[in-house]
């Protein structure tokens, strides 16, 4: 068939179809305006009209020109393929619009439940499980669009008859390749449901502090506290014990250590903690105790537990607990700071302590030895020698009396 022929064919059809795609368009517009203005007091109405916005501009003109074409005669040329494609668009934009409603809900429910209160743990909870159960939704959308896309061509029904027949040997290859994917796809819906975390919740992960910024489909961003991000696999979480700060409540109790010397007088230092942190915006008054939690043999340590109504405040008051104290000590209490005593002697007691040493018999020995074999200096003084045994006399190691020249008369 020529070309010319083909186009008074579709000269008719064409015509109508642009006409039809113009008025849905501007059925579109006149009835989007009128819902906006019944939708202004409804949040939840009115996001999800704003959210399908751009996809009923698709939508609305495709759904036009599909019925237009469905009336054309079956032996318009190219009208099997033209109706295919079109059907194939209409799968697409209807699974955009179902993605932009689901996205409307969340935006609303985040809108309704701020995080910006004193008290956002009910909020936090919310936020959690509708971002999680958001994005769940839509990977589910987006699956059952392309799968309803193939269904659409006969080789692939065809493919997916052959493949339910071999389910079994299926399944398993399947599992065995995407199980990654779908643990962290069980691990996303058990925290949404039981929500171990949640958005903002301040967590210790691998010794890191820091909050939950991010909850998507398969991880989680932890914004540590000097701006790294830590990116955590969900599954993690199901399989690894970690601290949440804030599961119940962001309520706190930390403590300030201090090492102080035994002469330390702990009232008036209690007096002073208990009036810095009353007197600080960061304590919530619930805990302020100072005691004494160990000793060493030279100081003693001192634990000051403080409680406040976030982590942060907490930090930032013990911080200032800790070098108030140290300066009150500085200025009230000097000898209080930890110091290492010793001990010092006169000269004369000095000796009197060498003297009653005992003597090293080892040593003695030696000398005796090296005096017999003539290496060692005889340093006998006048001491009176033995006739029986050819040495000098030597005093006992108790203050005993030396031997006598009469002993040593009295022999031969």
């Amino acid at each position: 068939m020529a070309l010319e022929e083909i186009a008074r064919a579709w000269a008719g059809p064409l015509g109508v179809a642009v006409v039809a795609m113009l008025g849905a368009l501007l059925a579109y517009r006149i009835g989007r305006s009128v819902v906006l203005r019944l939708t202004r007091h409804s949040l939840v109405l009115r996001a999800m009209v704003e959210h399908m916005h751009g996809p009923l501009h698709l939508l609305l003109p495709l759904a036009a020109l599909a019925v237009v074409l469905d009336g054309a005669p079956d032996t318009l040329p190219g009208i099997g393929g033209v109706l295919h494609l079109v059907g194939v668009l209409l799968i697409a934009a209807g699974t955009w619009v179902a993605i932009a409603a689901v996205q409307g809900i969340g935006e609303v429910v985040a809108v309704l439940n701020p995080q910006d209160v004193a008290d956002n743990l009910q909020a936090r909870r919310v936020l959690t499980q509708t971002h999680v159960l958001t994005r769940i939704a839509s990977g589910v959308l987006v699956f059952a669009g392309l799968a309803f896309i193939l269904m659409t061509f006969p080789r692939a029904r065809q493919f997916g008859t052959s493949l339910l027949a071999s389910a079994g040997l299926s399944a398993l290859v399947i599992g065995i390749a995407a199980r990654s994917v779908f643990s962290n796809l069980l691990a996303g819906l058990q925290i949404a449901l039981s929500q171990p975390i949640r958005i903002d919740d301040v967590l210790i992960v691998e010794g890191e502090w820091g909050r939950v910024e991010e909850i998507t489909g398969t991880y989680v961003v932890l914004k540590i506290w000097d701006e790294r991000r830590l990116v955590i696999p969900l599954q993690w979480f199901i399989e690894h014990p970690f601290q949440n700060w804030t599961r119940k409540t962001a309520q706190i109790i930390g403590s300030v250590l201090l090492w102080v010397d035994y002469t330390t007088d702990l009232e008036p230092l209690r007096a002073e903690a208990t009036r810095l942190a009353k007197s600080s915006k960061d304590f919530d008054g619930r805990v302020c105790l100072l005691q004494v939690v160990d000793t060493s043999e030279r100081s003693m340590q001192l634990r000051l537990i403080v409680s406040s109504q976030t982590a942060g405040q907490n930090w930032d008051l013990r911080c200032l607990l800790r070098e108030s104290l140290i300066a009150f000590l500085q200025r009230e209490q000097p000898q209080a700071l930890p110091r290492v005593r010793a001990e010092l002697q006169s000269a004369e007691a000095a000796r009197e302590d060498a003297g009653r040493k005992p003597i090293d018999s080892r040593a003695t020995a030696r000398k005796l030895h090296g005096r017999l074999a003539g290496t060692e200096p005889d340093v006998r003084g006048d001491a009176a020698v033995s006739d029986a045994t050819g040495m000098a006399g030597l005093t006992a190691p108790t203050g005993g009396v030396p031997e006598t020249d009469a002993a040593g008369s009295g022999g031969r």
